[in-house]
């Protein structure tokens, strides 16, 4: 077997055998009156077509030797078989084919189409031009790419190597648009907001720091565009919605990547039961836009948004699932303790309800297979949520669970601006302590809330994790194109 450096140099003799032949291996424009789907889907019209027709694409496989070869070129949208003849072509222009041509390359060739005895349908080339040569092999039909990493690392391989991988992917666009034409035709707007922000606020997480040299301040990503989104329901804009990227530097795992797309959604006089009301709407439209069925697998389990989603509240999902009597008004050492018997990690600046959100995470949410909101969360556990009337020590606040995976988070608004600088007051305690996954004071946005925020609703969905979900996918980097590795070497 020749080694890929023997394999470039032969590639490389090739571009100069085309370019000795007087032929740009390079051209700056390629004939194309269809693309291969459009010929395939108006094949039986197009084979009466008088004129030659002009396809571009890259060839894929080559089959045959001597004076008839059978290809297969995919330009994007399908793929499609062509037939050259050295009869048809000429015997110069036959033998530059063969001599020059690899799987890999990018080919204009023209001709009329037939169908085989196999009932192939087939482009009989009269005449090819070289579009731009390859100098490096495709991976190998069968065996594609071995090394999982390499495969994230050369995603355009993966891409051409991997059918299931571009259907992953030709998905996701398709989701992302029926996400947009939802929440258009719901009224929303779509908005956006800074990526570089001078504080890091509207969600509990480490930002990625970074410096501008004209201003001489330090910025960071975002982790959120929570708070700028709600500067606009002070505006005056009754239902917005940002889809974008976040950044969030923390660990990398099989559903975290430091760099994510998340949808964030705000609607005015709404409250969080409102919202979850709409979003089992919203789900559930878009499983069915984009699977064409309200049921799914999902890591083994069948999973069905056919029903009413599931209601349960934080506390009662702690005392069911990780058997604590009392989670509410047990003490922290008590908490703490049950946290080490479960093999959860304790720091010792960590709330209760932080150890317990651990706890949560690692006992409760993977037996959650079924829709599920998990409702009234203690105070502690989101700073930007409304206190629920009735029990001052609740916030109005719920995530959906499916799978396993927490997809939604979402609440009800604080517009108190008493209570929220109370509340950024405890965060930047716990900053000090030694947390770090915190939300700022943020004195701009305290202004903000003072010149009066209507009620109002929200919610945050992981789009990647939502991906995953749908296509039954285990690892965050299988959704994403061009996911955040360490570099090699």
């Amino acid at each position: 077997m020749s080694s890929l450096e023997e394999i470039r140099n032969d590639r490389v003799k090739k571009l100069e055998i085309l370019k000795g032949e007087g032929v740009n291996p390079y051209p700056v424009s390629v004939c194309r009156d269809f693309s291969v789907a459009e010929t395939l889907e108006n094949f039986a019209k197009l084979s009466k077509r008088k004129k030659p027709l002009c396809l571009a694409g890259r060839i894929m496989a080559i089959r045959g030797h001597g004076g008839s070869v059978f290809f297969d070129v995919f330009d994007g949208t399908a793929k499609m078989q062509a037939y050259i003849k050295r009869d048809e072509v000429g015997e110069e222009s036959h033998r530059l084919f063969l001599g020059a041509v690899d799987v890999g390359d990018f080919l204009e060739i023209r001709g009329s189409l037939f169908v085989t005895k196999k009932k192939e349908k087939t482009l009989k080339i009269s005449k090819w031009k070289m579009a731009a040569k390859s100098l490096r092999p495709l991976p190998d039909k069968w065996h594609g790419l071995q090394d999982v990493e390499e495969r994230f690392r050369k995603r355009y391989l993966d891409l051409l190597a991997n059918g299931e991988v571009r259907e992953k992917f030709l998905l996701r666009s398709k989701l992302i648009s029926e996400v947009r034409d939802f929440l258009n035709k719901d009224g929303f707007l779509e908005v956006e907001t800074p990526v570089l922000q001078p504080l890091a606020g509207g969600a509990l997480a480490e930002p990625f720091k970074t410096h501008h040299n004209a201003l001489d301040i330090d910025l960071f990503l975002r982790v959120a565009p929570e708070l700028y989104l709600k500067k606009l329901l002070i505006g005056g804009f009754e239902k917005i919605y940002e889809m974008g990227r976040n950044f969030r530097n923390e660990g990398i795992d099989a559903t975290h990547n430091p760099e994510f797309t998340m949808l964030e959604m705000y609607a005015a006089y709404w409250d969080a039961e409102q919202l979850r009301n709409f979003i089992e709407k919203f789900m559930k439209n878009l499983a069915k836009k984009t699977l064409g069925k309200n049921q799914f697998e999902f890591n083994g389990n069948k999973i069905s948004f056919a029903k009413k989603f599931s209601v349960i509240s934080y506390y009662n999902v702690l005392r069911s699932r990780a058997l604590i009597a009392d989670p509410k008004n047990a003490p922290r050492e008590d908490i703490a303790l049950k946290a080490k018997q479960s093999g959860v990690k304790v720091e010792k600046f960590e709330s209760k309800e932080k150890i317990l959100d651990n706890i949560y995470k690692k006992l409760c949410r993977p037996k959650i297979v079924e829709p599920t909101f998990i409702v009234d969360y203690p105070v502690g556990a989101s700073p930007l949520a409304k206190r629920k009337d009735g029990d001052k020590d609740l916030i109005d606040r719920f995530q959906l669970v499916v799978g396993g995976v927490e997809i939604v988070n979402g609440f009800s608004e604080l517009n108190d601006p008493v209570d929220q600088r109370e509340r950024f007051a405890e965060q930047d305690k716990a900053k000090e302590a030694g947390e770090k996954d915190v939300s700022p004071s943020d004195e701009d946005y305290l202004e903000a809330m003072e010149y009066g925020m209507p009620p109002a609703a929200g919610f945050g969905i992981g789009i990647d994790r939502l991906i995953m979900l749908l296509t039954d996918t285990h690892n965050v980097k299988e959704v994403i194109l061009f996911p955040t590795l360490r570099p090699k070497g």
